[in-house]
């Protein structure tokens, strides 16, 4: 169960730091929710630090438990988690979370939305756009021009309201509270410390 890759042209578009970051941790989530890390990227986690934060201490976790973990084991924690034997423990999806079904109106509605913005899915992915990795990657792109130029920071609101703080927090907490979560127990903890930052920094904005 991997999470739809999007098409965009990227131009030599420059980023803020801050933004940069922000499109770090999108792209980092939405990585790890398509697929289960291999030894490479379980290496290169564990090398992350954090500080004295909320986020700063969730990054902390997921690189502790990345170091003590291999990547089979991952494997099989993500299969059991995503797919399992008809369903795995977790539905990742907007429409699911809500209404309950697969395949809704958040669906269309963020069909609608990625299309205004220039973002479509890849002809070669099978899962349906609502996949919390799909949707992280198109916040990312928004924020970073990859879809020809960065979107405004009312557009970039009004798609996370919509398609991400609409239901993502609640799959977060399901995520970490799933009887197969171990690393990705970490992974949750660090999508929800960086959405209540964002849904901070929004409302300031």
């Amino acid at each position: 169960m991997n999470g739809g890759e999007i098409i965009a042209e990227v131009g030599d578009i420059e980023v803020a730091e801050e933004d940069l970051l922000r499109v770090q941790l999108y792209g980092l989530l939405a990585s790890l929710l398509s697929k289960a890390p291999d030894q490479h990227t379980l290496t290169s986690l564990a090398q992350l630090s954090g500080d004295e934060t909320a986020l700063g201490k969730a990054i902390a976790a997921l690189s502790r438990v990345s170091a003590g973990s291999n990547s089979a084991a991952v494997a099989e924690e993500y299969h059991d988690l995503f797919i399992g034997v008809g369903r795995g423990e977790l539905l990742p999806y907007a429409s699911y979370y809500l209404t309950g079904f697969l395949h809704e109106k958040p669906l269309a509605k963020l069909r609608n939305d990625m299309a205004a913005h220039g973002a479509s899915k890849s002809e070669d992915v099978s899962e349906p756009e609502d996949h919390a990795a799909s949707v992280l990657e198109v916040m990312a792109g928004l924020i970073d021009g990859r879809f020809g130029n960065p979107a405004s920071i009312e557009d970039q609101e009004e798609f996370y309201e919509a398609h991400i703080a609409s239901w993502m927090t609640v799959f977060f907490q399901d995520l970490g509270g799933a009887s197969s979560s171990v690393l990705y127990a970490t992974v949750a903890e660090v999508g929800l410390r960086f959405l209540e930052i964002e849904s901070a920094a929004f409302k300031m904005d």
